[in-house]
């Protein structure tokens, strides 16, 4: 059957970026897997948040990953010039613990979760 890890988490883009964002997810098009990634209905204020939260074959992660890489390197669209930024937390079945995906200033990098970790269980 397969190992698989539980992916959660989420990114802060601007609202100039998500077209930019549909069209990354879009080009890395997995029929079962994509179906994970969600944007609000109705978007209000000013930031849009783009989430992923689902359970993935454990060979499938480093796909994800890669698109949440690109999704971090999207150039910044405003006057802030800020980067998208955001967290993932990701849970292997094979009991290796729980780790975070941290995106900020155009990067994913990866940190053991503190623990005890709420979201590990």
């Amino acid at each position: 059957m397969g190992m698989y890890a539980s992916i959660r988490g989420w990114l802060e883009i601007d609202f100039a970026q998500r077209e930019a964002a549909e069209g990354i997810i879009e080009r890395h098009r997995h029929e079962l897997y994509s179906g994970g990634w969600a944007f609000p209905v109705r978007p209000f204020n000013w930031s849009l948040y783009l989430f992923y939260g689902g359970d993935i074959r454990q060979g499938e992660v480093p796909w994800l990953r890669e698109q949440v890489e690109q999704l971090a390197r999207m150039t910044p669209v405003d006057e802030d010039d800020d980067w998208p930024r955001g967290l993932f937390v990701v849970t292997a079945e094979e009991g290796a613990g729980a780790s975070m995906w941290q995106v900020r200033e155009a990067a994913v990098t990866e940190v053991p979760a503190p623990g005890p970790f709420w979201l590990a269980e």
